[in-house]
């Protein structure tokens, strides 16, 4: 009989820290985290739950939407190596045979255990709110095709994005909700009223319901017009949805980030909505058939005018969203941010988020002098 594994840090959970504990795991399982007695050693490493990120295009070069085989494992390993260890492959608006082309190759990785799932992004959105989504790609809502899609994916896709105001949105929803797929509503012009409505349609056809990237892809909040955002944040903060938070410092100020978590604490999940130039220098991208420039780790459409072009997905890792908002909140409230409740969204409580007893043997290793992932375990293995 093997004896139980363990490390010695300071570690953190959803629930507590421990300045100076012991984990032990056995089976690939959490068996015990035991207080020490004493002041930790100085070199003593920080302890997380793997973090989960459910909005996710690429990193080191790859891209979901749009890359070969070994290029989506690149991105894969790359967040994995930064600590995520459970993450959703998103694409963008495409057509049809785009999306299948990706949705096959992305079930097999799926299979493989290097992705949780698929999050199809589009292509049933609105263009006035297209952000850096091709609008030749987008297209009014079809479930003929989403259920094409949906059977290609044999049980992979976990989260669709759709503007409640496309057409067939009524059954683009039923459809979700039979497949077990997660309802998000986004790049959207519609108004408070009619997104209010979509939430309330959603969760009365038993679906979860998100936001992709509140604030972005969203018609600015004002106090006459309060939009999807005002909407889709209400929402949140009754228990009803969920919402997505790029915390990067480019995509939201802190400052909204921090409202949005003060007004909906326990339904706000941080996301990257990292695109292949996550992990890379500035320069030249791909956003699905769009060319992105990177400049200061702003991902931006080229602009062909005096205008810079739209924001174009995230160059952050989950990481460092978690170590700018424990800076803020505390290392409690960073992991629920970044960790806890994403696996609530996806179903993933007793599996991913935390480390209880029981729970898999799923952490990251911190040097906090550098502020980076030393170890990434995965179930009690060492991954990285």
């Amino acid at each position: 009989m093997t004896q139980p594994a363990g490390l010695v840090g300071r570690i953190i959970t959803a629930e507590r820290e421990y300045p100076h504990a012991r984990l032990r795991w056995d089976n690939g399982c959490v068996e015990s985290i035991e207080e020490l007695s004493g002041p930790a050693p100085r070199d003593c490493p920080t302890v997380i739950p793997g973090l989960v990120d459910v909005h996710n295009h690429g990193g080191a070069g790859g891209a979901f939407p749009t890359g070969s085989k070994q290029e989506c494992l690149r991105a894969a390993r790359f967040h994995r190596s930064q600590g995520t260890t459970t993450m959703l492959a998103s694409l963008v608006s495409g057509h049809e045979e785009e999306l299948r082309r990706q949705i096959i190759l992305l079930r097999e990785m799926v299979e493989q255990g290097e992705i949780y799932g698929i999050h199809l992004e589009g292509p049933f959105i609105n263009s006035a709110r297209c952000g850096a989504q091709a609008p030749s790609r987008i297209q009014p809502g079809d479930p003929a095709m989403l259920r094409r899609l949906i059977a290609e994916a044999a049980g992979t896709i976990r989260q669709v994005t759709l503007a409640p105001e496309t057409d067939h949105a009524a059954e683009l929803m039923d459809i979700c909700a039979a497949h077990g797929v997660i309802v998000s509503f986004g790049h959207t012009d519609a108004p408070y009223e009619v997104v209010r409505e979509a939430i309330a349609q959603a969760r009365g056809k038993g679906a979860t319901v998100t936001a992709t990237h509140l604030f972005n892809g969203m018609a600015p909040l004002h106090h006459r017009a309060p939009g999807a955002s005002a909407a889709l944040l209400e929402a949140a903060a009754r228990g009803e949805a969920w919402v997505e938070v790029i915390a990067d410092g480019v995509h939201l100020h802190e400052g909204t980030v921090d409202m949005v978590t003060a007004a909906a604490p326990e339904r706000t999940l941080a996301v990257t909505d990292a695109m292949e130039a996550a992990g890379m220098s500035d320069g030249t991208y791909e956003l699905g058939p769009l060319t992105v420039e990177v400049s200061g780790g702003v991902a931006r459409l080229e602009s062909t005018g005096a205008e810079p072009g739209a924001i174009a997905g995230g160059t952050s890792t989950l990481l460092q969203q978690f170590l700018s908002y424990r800076e803020r909140h505390g290392a409690v409230a960073a992991v629920r941010f970044t960790s806890t409740h994403a696996a609530r969204v996806l179903g993933l409580e007793d599996r991913a988020g935390d480390l209880r007893p029981g729970m898999p043997a799923t952490f990251v290793v911190l040097d906090e002098s550098e502020g980076i992932a030393t170890q990434v375990w995965c179930e009690g293995r060492r991954s990285v």
